[in-house]
């Protein structure tokens, strides 16, 4: 073989070599993919300690399929409870916990709690890295007996700058759901 054609066969096979596994402008990227939530707990413990009361929602095979294990409890009427959620994918073995992911990129979440009951107020008591609500962390406080509803909605990059949305409301917060549980209130 002549030098010429080492060298062409050379420089061809470089080529193939080099850009044969070249990542496409049109392949798909996805920067942080979003995770299984099957399980959301809620749990109010009174305000210098006591019994926890405990709200929850469990759905391992996702939408459709059987039905979700929701947990309610009863809360006492003239009373403040400091409020902690848990994330988990129980699809997972052992059990992922989705909490400290939502927690690290604080900035990028933020819970709502949507109360449909004249005597039950929610607070914020946690922020994200920008000082904004956060709500893993929260301050739930009950005036007279009464039922009503509860709905938590974890929201995907909400924009924490819309009205209302420092207050917790979701009107304007815009985003991606991630996880949105209704719960029956009684509080007597």
């Amino acid at each position: 073989m002549t030098t010429k054609l080492k060298n062409t066969l050379l420089i061809l096979c470089l080529g193939v070599t080099l850009f044969g596994c070249e990542k496409k402008p049109d392949d798909p990227v996805i920067p942080n993919e979003e995770e299984v939530i099957t399980t959301l707990i809620l749990t109010l413990t009174l305000s210098g300690g006591g019994v926890e009361r405990v709200f929850s929602f469990t759905d391992l095979d996702g939408d459709g399929g059987n039905n979700p294990v929701i947990t309610i409890d009863t809360l006492a009427a003239n009373t403040t409870y400091s409020g902690t959620l848990v994330l988990l994918n129980q699809q997972k073995s052992p059990e992922e916990d989705i909490t400290e992911e939502v927690k690290e990129e604080s900035a990028e979440h933020q819970f709502f709690y949507e109360v449909n009951a004249s005597n039950v107020t929610v607070s914020y008591r946690d922020k994200d890295t920008n000082g904004r609500p956060l709500g893993v962390s929260t301050e739930f406080v009950t005036g007279a007996s009464e039922s009503g509803s509860l709905k938590i909605t974890l929201r995907h990059e909400p924009n924490k700058s819309a009205a209302g949305v420092d207050a917790g409301q979701i009107q304007n917060a815009g985003g991606e759901t991630d996880i949105e549980v209704s719960f029956n209130l009684e509080v007597k």
